[in-house]
């Protein structure tokens, strides 16, 4: 529980004195955000400093390393040394660097090219493939189960080729579906903290709970989980509405690359898809706008994600933030029934020894 803590409030405060930073060298080099000209409204939004996630990354790396750091111990006194880590631990924190990495090409990209197009498909999924295997490789050799999960393993064995398809689509889909929420200040860093929030309950409870669940390194996964937390809710103190700055792809999808990281190391792969309900409902929208424009020729929403179809009809941008917040909320609050609901239900039944 100490390691949590320190885990937040170091994250918090790196990303909440370091955002400052970042804001004042995007404007000394001109890092400034390009808009899409079809979304009204968001036009004074153009320059304003981006890449932002780069704080967020940072944040979290150091937040997750100095929560294993111990200089006084009670009892002892001054005792300077490094407590142990897991694996499942820097696995993780490896998924969220590296789709950072790959969003930070993609900024780079774009910032090179004064455009609003960054990394081609081919070479963001050629990175998310890299991303994806590696991780995939790590999780079987720490002996990650490997069985399709909800709130535990459903009993059916995909094995280590079909779970490496698994993390490809998972990592991909969550990395793009947060990336498509990234479209209002302070969305994706206020919901990413309910979530995240979610995945420290499930992983300290799982920690606490090792006979039942049966998942290695969960007090870890907690901590890189707090760490996020803190990371987030320090970034959005500048982020929120109006935003002095954006996180850019390269926090969209360091939050994506780790939220399906998560799921996967705690075997919560299908509740993933009820905690980032937002998520789901926004990847949604454009596919649905996608598919009926195509088939019928007309588009279901005014414009696709569906945020910004609310902008058109009128909605001022603090209150679409605010309703879809209490919808992450509310998908948090779902998905902590179910796996607490599960849990109950499972002990009740005498399912432990």
């Amino acid at each position: 529980m100490i390691s949590i803590l320190i885990a937040t409030a170091t994250s918090f405060i790196i990303s909440l004195f370091g955002t400052p930073v970042a804001i004042r060298t995007a404007r000394k080099h001109n890092i400034g955000q390009f808009i899409q000209e079809e979304v009204e409204g968001h036009h004074h939004k153009r320059g304003t400093p981006t890449m932002g996630g780069v704080v967020i990354v940072i944040a979290v790396a150091v937040g997750y390393i100095v929560s294993h750091l111990r200089v006084w111990e009670f009892g002892t006194g001054l005792d300077f040394r490094m407590l142990r880590s897991s694996g499942q631990g820097w696995l993780a924190l490896f998924a969220f660097v590296g789709m950072g990495v790959i969003g930070f090409l993609d900024d780079f990209v774009k910032y090179a090219r004064k455009q609003n197009m960054g990394l081609s498909k081919r070479w963001k999924f050629i990175g998310q493939l890299v991303v994806a295997l590696l991780f995939a490789w790590g999780a079987v050799e720490l002996g990650t189960s490997t069985e399709l999960s909800f709130t535990r393993g459903l009993g059916i064995d995909l094995g280590p080729w079909l779970y490496s398809l698994l993390v490809l689509f998972l990592l991909t889909a969550a990395a793009n579906a947060v990336n498509l929420t990234d479209g209002l200040d302070g969305l994706v860093a206020g919901s990413g903290g309910l979530v995240f929030g979610a995945f420290v309950l499930i992983a300290f409870w799982q920690s606490r709970n090792p006979a039942f669940y049966q998942v290695d390194g969960a007090a870890e996964l907690a901590i890189v989980s707090a760490s996020i937390v803190g990371a987030v809710l320090g970034f959005l103190w500048w982020n929120a509405a109006p935003a002095k700055i954006f996180m850019g792809d390269v926090g969209s999808q360091a939050i994506g690359g780790a939220l399906a990281a998560m799921a996967l190391l705690t075997n919560t792969q299908l509740l993933l898809i009820v905690l980032g309900g937002l998520y789901v409902m926004t990847t949604v929208s454009v596919i649905l706008q996608v598919f009926t424009f195509r088939v019928w020729g007309k588009r279901i929403f005014l414009i696709a994600p569906i945020h910004h179809h609310f902008e058109m009809k009128g909605w001022p941008e603090t209150t679409i933030i605010v309703r879809f917040w209490i919808l992450a909320g509310l998908g948090v609050a779902v998905g902590i029934g179910l796996f607490y609901g599960d849990f109950l239900r499972a002990t009740n039944g005498g399912v432990l020894p």
